[in-house]
């Protein structure tokens, strides 16, 4: 089957899609360092509200209910709304090699997390100041964009190209006055991004800045596709191009600093996914935005459990995500440059 004929039915893929992150749902509750058998899974889960037959261990039960169903929710919560910045900001701004983190959003967060772990503050904490100043750091970029002169949409761009260098650097100045025994290196294993910590108090705290994003951008995908046209044409068919811009910027900064503050900076995600999902349904956002986040959950999904299976180590999963993300850009640059 050719790909036109696949984007000639984007139902169909999208029941694909959720059929196979289904899938990678329940072998990545199953697999682990202690199997569980995928039975066992669907009766611990069933358990909970029904009077099952009581046929697993205490040690199983506890291992999945604490560590591995809060892991793989948030790695599907996580890849989900990355996915779905990343195809929102590339509709919005016109540009396909737009990723979530470049209105300094992970930077911002980078830096509240670096900055709580100086301070010896505690992992919610950590969580809350990288959240805090991620959203913070998009608020500076559209206040610039917004006093500032000229195109509405170039100004935006060069303003998060400032504020995320900014950040850098203060991130850059917290590693070099931090305690080099504990704190550079909690400093550096968040910046590389990971989901081991991953816990039900983070899932409660990322859950409704993420739920709300989502649905945001669910509900503005048929403006998105207008932007992608052009603020005239987007105007000419009624839509206000700003207004739009501006709540599906703060819609997309809300899940990429949700999941950012609980699982560090994990990129390459809302760069390589909408492609991906772009090649499966077309560019059409009522069927490319849920594409984007189906493909996005099971991607992250995927690559957390390579990254917790491959070796005796767990491999951060940001390093996972560079290796996947810089081959397919150069891809995709090169192919840019042949068309």
């Amino acid at each position: 089957m050719r790909w036109s004929e696949v984007r000639s039915h984007p139902a169909g893929v999208l029941w694909c899609l959720a059929a196979a992150m289904l899938v990678a749902t329940v072998l990545s509750l199953a697999l682990g360092r202690f199997e569980i058998p995928v039975g066992d899974v669907f009766r611990m889960i069933a358990g909970r509200v029904l009077p099952l037959t009581r046929e697993w261990t205490t040690q199983q039960e506890t291992l999945f209910f604490n560590v591995r169903l809060p892991r793989v929710v948030l790695a599907l919560a996580v890849g989900c709304s990355l996915a779905a910045a990343g195809a929102s900001f590339q509709g919005i701004f016109q540009n396909p090699l737009v990723s979530p983190d470049f209105l300094g959003a992970s930077q911002g967060a980078a830096f509240g997390a670096c900055l709580a772990i100086l301070l010896s503050a505690g992992s919610l904490a950590t969580s809350i100041s990288a959240f805090v100043f991620s959203m913070l750091s998009v608020v500076v970029v559209l206040f610039i964009s917004h006093v500032a002169k000229g195109n509405r949409v170039l100004v935006t761009v060069l303003a998060g190209v400032m504020v995320s260098s900014l950040f850098q650097a203060s991130v850059s100045y917290t590693k070099l006055v931090a305690d080099p025994s504990a704190q550079l290196q909690a400093i550096t294993f968040w910046l590389m991004g990971s989901l081991t910590s991953a816990r039900t108090q983070d899932l409660i705290l990322v859950a409704i800045p993420m739920l709300a994003g989502n649905a945001g951008l669910l509900a503005l995908r048929w403006r998105i596709n207008a932007l992608t046209m052009g603020d005239d044409e987007a105007r000419s068919m009624g839509v206000d191009a700003p207004r739009v811009r501006a709540l599906a910027i703060v819609c997309a900064t809300l899940v990429t600093a949700a999941g950012v503050s609980v699982t560090g900076i994990i990129g390459w995600v809302g760069l390589v996914v909408p492609h991906l999902a772009r090649g499966l349904v077309g560019a059409d956002y009522r069927h490319l935005l849920p594409a984007s986040m189906l493909l996005g959950a099971t991607f992250l999904l995927v690559v957390d459990d390579v990254a917790r299976l491959a070796t005796s180590a767990e491999i951060p999963i940001g390093i996972l995500t560079a290796f996947v993300g810089a081959p397919f850009f150069l891809w995709l640059i090169t192919k840019g440059r042949q068309k």
